[in-house]
């Protein structure tokens, strides 16, 4: 017997939040039945069979309208509030990265969906490419050995009409800085992939941004590994012109690996002592009207929210994982001093 279709509503239509309604309107398995967002006209989406069409959080979860998820796309400091409101609705909710600005707004989350008995998935999408599953895989299983050092970089581009005047990106209260509207998929690869780190310190600048944003455009941190290696973070949104790219830098006993890309999702150097790199096949992509480039392993997380609200397997990053991120991002910034 065909497992039921899980029903989506998703609230905040820009970039992001058009990515999530176009995959649950093509998703075999998932039905978009509304979209809410306050500023932009949603007749677009009349073609791809969604039936409502809301303005306001409160006037969708207050209507007539049946759906079991919310899909949360809304600028950051809006996260928490909605996320609280769906799941006082009785909604399984998904929450863009970050979940919330801040560890407490995150165990409120977490705290009414165990007295409501839901759900919440937080998107973190870089668990999904085929070379961050292999690494995962590959430190689970203890093939490289004890992790000297472990060395993450994010060299991005985010320009003038980025932080445009007027905007939600780069305010305080709206944005957060860039570890949690850039980078914080790339925190919880370092703790998906190496657990709890300590002994963090951290410095910061703002080379070009001053005049549009209230937080820092760069940043570097250092930290302990559980087992006792070392680990460093460097990340800028001031790259000339394009992104330059992401990686993860491993150095450990039996060799040394490096993992690169947007998402996390090539192989750019693998040296380990009598192994050889097998990269796990993709999911199936069948059915989708975009192209992966267009994608950014959404619809693998998407798959996964599925899998588990049918009472399937899945990895999909849960509320506890989303505060962890939180956690780690806010112990990073007690050493920020604008």
């Amino acid at each position: 017997m065909a497992a039921e279709k899980i029903r989506f509503a998703v609230i905040g239509l820009g970039h992001i939040g058009r990515l999530h309604a176009t995959i649950l309107s093509q998703h075999r398995q998932a039905e978009l039945v509304a979209v809410c967002d306050e500023n932009l006209s949603l007749r677009e989406f009349k073609d791809r069979g969604v039936g409502h069409f809301f303005s306001s959080v409160e006037s969708l979860l207050s209507s007539s309208v049946d759906f079991d998820v919310l899909s949360i796309a809304t600028p950051n400091g809006l996260h928490e509030r909605h996320a609280l409101l769906a799941l006082e609705a009785g909604k399984h909710v998904v929450i863009e990265k970050p979940m919330a600005l801040s560890v407490s707004g995150c165990r409120k989350i977490i705290d009414l969906a165990a007295r409501q008995k839901r759900r919440v998935f937080c998107v973190m999408q870089n668990r999904y490419a085929g070379a961050s599953r292999w690494l995962k895989k590959l430190i689970d299983t203890n093939v490289p050995g004890k992790i000297y050092m472990a060395n993450i970089s994010c060299y991005w581009n985010r320009d003038d009409k980025y932080y445009k005047s007027g905007g939600w990106h780069g305010s305080k209260h709206m944005d957060g800085g860039p570890l949690f509207t850039q980078f914080s998929h790339f925190i919880d690869t370092i703790l998906w992939l190496f657990g709890n780190v300590n002994n963090i310190y951290a410095r910061f600048a703002d080379f070009n941004h001053s005049r549009l944003t209230e937080s820092e455009d760069s940043g570097t941190f250092l930290f302990d590994l559980e087992n006792g290696g070392a680990g460093c973070f460097q990340y800028t949104t001031s790259c000339w012109d394009r992104n330059l790219g992401s990686r993860i830098t491993i150095v450990a006993e039996n060799g040394s690996v490096e993992v690169e890309g947007q998402y996390m999702e090539n192989i750019g150097y693998c040296h380990i002592k009598g192994y050889e790199p097998v990269v796990p096949a993709r999911y199936d992509l069948d059915g989708y009207d975009l192209p992966s480039s267009q994608l950014s392993n959404h619809h693998y997380f998407f798959e996964d929210v599925i899998a588990m609200l049918q009472q399937r397997p899945g990895v999909a990053a849960t509320a506890v994982d989303g505060l962890n991120t939180v956690r780690l991002i806010e112990q990073v910034y007690q050493f920020y001093k604008p």
